[in-house]
C-alpha cells in the first residue's frame, strides 16, 4: 500500500497536515470553497513558474481569507517595497472574489533547504529536461545536489520517449533508503510533467529527510511525566549511573 498510494496523503495527520484548512456544515460551501482552493493553487502555479513556489496554504475564516505562499525566491513574489505582493492580491481578489466582501491576507515564507523540497527539486528537473538536457544527467545531478543538502534518501523517475526515443520506457535512480511503509518517515513526494517536442514526460521524485518518531515521543514523554520530587530525583539519578556503567 505505501509504495502504491501518495505519501504525502498516506501521512495526513501523522508527520504532514492539510494545505488547506478550513470546515464547514454545508455541503454546498464545502465543494465551493474546495473549488475554489482548487482554482486559486493552479493559477498561482501557473502565475509563479519560476519562483520556487513550493507548496500554497489555505486558510478560511469567518468573512475572511489567508493565503500563504512557501518559496525559495520570496523576493521574485515580494518585489520592490511589496509592490508585486499587493499587485498579487488585486489580481486574486479580482479573479475570484469579485465583489464579495472578504478580507483578504496574502503572505510569503522563505523555504529554508529548497534542495530537499520535492517540488521545488522537480520544477529544476522539469525546466531542464525541457531545455533538452540528457535525462539521466539530469537524474545524477539531481540526486547528487539532494543529498549533498542533507537528505537521507532519495529516489526520482521518468517515463516516456527519454531523449526522443520511438518506444516509450520508464527510468528510475535512487541513493540511500525510502521507507514508503513507514509512517513516522518523513517522505517528501511531488510529481509533474514536462512538455517536449517528443511529447510529454512524467516526472516523480521522493525525499526522505528522517524520521520525527523521536521528536514526537521526547515532546509526549515530557508533557506526560510527573512532578519530579526528592525521590524522583533519587531514582533518576540511580538511573543515569546504571546507564554509564560499562559492559
Amino acid at each position: 500500500m505505501g509504495k502504491k498510494i501518495n505519501p504525502r496523503v498516506f501521512r495526513l495527520g501523522i508527520t504532514r497536515s492539510s494545505t488547506s484548512r478550513w470546515i464547514t456544515r454545508d455541503h454546498q460551501h464545502f465543494a465551493k470553497n474546495l473549488r475554489e482552493d482548487v482554482q486559486i493553487r493552479s493559477y498561482l502555479k501557473k502565475k509563479l513558474r519560476g519562483a520556487g513556489l513550493a507548496s500554497i496554504d489555505i486558510e478560511r475564516f469567518q468573512g475572511s481569507i489567508a493565503i500563504i505562499l512557501h518559496t525559495s525566491r520570496p523576493g521574485m513574489v515580494i518585489g520592490r517595497a511589496g509592490a508585486g505582493a499587493e499587485e498579487l492580491k488585486k489580481e486574486l481578489m479580482k479573479r475570484f472574489f469579485g465583489n464579495q466582501k472578504i478580507q483578504l491576507n496574502l503572505s510569503v515564507q522563505e523555504v529554508k533547504n529548497p534542495d530537499t523540497n520535492a517540488e521545488i527539486v522537480l520544477q529544476g528537473m522539469i525546466e531542464q529536461i525541457e531545455k533538452r538536457l540528457p535525462f539521466r544527467r539530469v537524474m545524477k545531478r539531481t540526486i547528487e545536489a539532494v543529498m549533498r543538502a542533507g537528505a537521507l534518501g532519495v529516489k526520482v523517475m521518468m517515463s516516456g520517449r527519454l531523449n526522443g526515443a520511438e518506444i516509450a520506457r520508464r527510468e528510475k535512480l535512487f541513493e540511500g533508503k525510502i521507507p514508503l511503509h513507514t509512517l513516522r518517515a518523513d517522505i517528501d513526494y511531488s510529481r509533474g510533467v514536462a512538455r517536449t517536442t517528443f511529447g510529454a514526460i512524467g516526472v516523480k521524485v521522493w525525499v526522505y529527510k528522517g524520521d520525527v518518531f523521536e521528536e514526537s515521543k521526547n515532546t509526549a514523554e515530557e508533557s506526560t511525566a510527573p512532578i519530579a520530587g526528592p525521590r524522583a530525583a533519587k531514582s533518576e539519578k540511580s538511573i543515569d549511573q546504571v546507564k554509564t556503567v560499562p559492559v
